[in-house]
């Protein structure tokens, strides 16, 4: 007996709750006929349902819903003027349709859509039943020509503007492309280990050190110090753009790949290449080979 009060003073407060327009509420269908669906949402008067607040589908048929069902509804009057709480099936979709996609905002949660319009600057596709908007810019990590070439396809992007006052969804093909680009760059610097011997192009010289391009996107740089065992002054020395190498990577760090050439260097010690005596070279004159120059200053007896 006590649970039964219990249940039903729990029903007596939901049915005394403040209801206010823009409340979404759920209901059970009641009653059915052409025009409207009358629901119990466990308020103390019933809500109603007109056929026009069902769907902006002009094909829309009342007999497609029945008593029992259970449906979603937006609050858009207290009073329909008739003792009833009007209520909005479509209105209650969209908004949880801008709920929705602002939580995929929020989440940068990459979504599946269809491209189903071409208009000026960008095409339109549905998200959640909602009017979207891709620019031109954002349709391709690459410049784009011609927008018809993506009429009827089906992509993936990320929400990037959520309005709902404004009616207002951008969604970004280009950002979930470089995000993902991104993730698998840092996914292939993580894989190297310190030690590992790699094959790169030398693609930018420094006065500080040269910038090797390993392939895949990635890049590292071999310090002035890391280059050779011999001293420079500066890495054109040694290097030029273009040029094929051998290094080893010598650490890896918050996304940056630092590597050494002078360790693969089959030569000698560094102590005794390091000082090696500089030979400067002076045009005194003309040198020759011949046969008098080899005898002068030798004495016959």
């Amino acid at each position: 007996m006590s649970e039964t009060m219990a249940d039903f003073e729990k029903e007596l407060e939901a049915s005394l709750r403040p209801i206010n327009e823009g409340d979404i509420v759920e209901g059970i269908v009641t009653i059915v006929d052409e025009d409207a669906a009358y629901v119990d949402f466990n308020y103390h008067i019933q809500g109603v349902v007109k056929r026009a607040d069902f769907s902006d589908d002009p094909s829309f048929n009342m007999h497609t819903v029945k008593e029992g069902d259970k449906i979603t509804a937006e609050v858009i009057s207290t009073d329909d003027g008739k003792g009833n709480v009007a209520l909005s099936v479509k209105n209650a979709v969209r908004s949880l349709a801008w709920d929705t996609c602002r939580k995929y905002l929020e989440e940068a949660q990459p979504v599946t859509v269809k491209i189903g319009g071409i208009v000026n600057k960008g095409v339109i596709a549905y998200l959640e039943g909602l009017r979207g908007f891709i620019p031109v810019s954002q349709l391709a990590l690459g410049y784009v020509e011609d927008t018809n070439e993506f009429l009827g396809k089906t992509v993936e992007a990320l929400v990037i503007t959520v309005d709902e006052k404004k009616n207002r969804l951008v969604l970004s093909v280009r950002e979930l492309l470089q995000k993902r680009q991104q993730e698998e760059k840092e996914a292939r610097i993580n894989s190297l280990t310190k030690g590992t011997i790699l094959e790169g192009k030398v693609e930018k010289l420094m006065p500080y050190g040269a910038f090797i391009d390993l392939g895949e996107g990635l890049s590292g740089l071999v310090h002035i110090s890391q280059i050779s065992r011999k001293r420079i002054a500066s890495p054109g020395e040694v290097l030029k753009v273009g040029q094929t190498v051998k290094v080893k990577v010598q650490k890896v760090e918050d996304g940056k790949i630092g590597l050494t050439m002078k360790s693969l260097e089959e030569s000698a010690p560094a102590e005794e290449i390091d000082n090696r005596p500089k030979i400067s070279y002076k045009d005194e004159g003309e040198a020759t080979t011949g046969l008098a120059s080899l005898l002068a200053g030798i004495k016959l007896d």
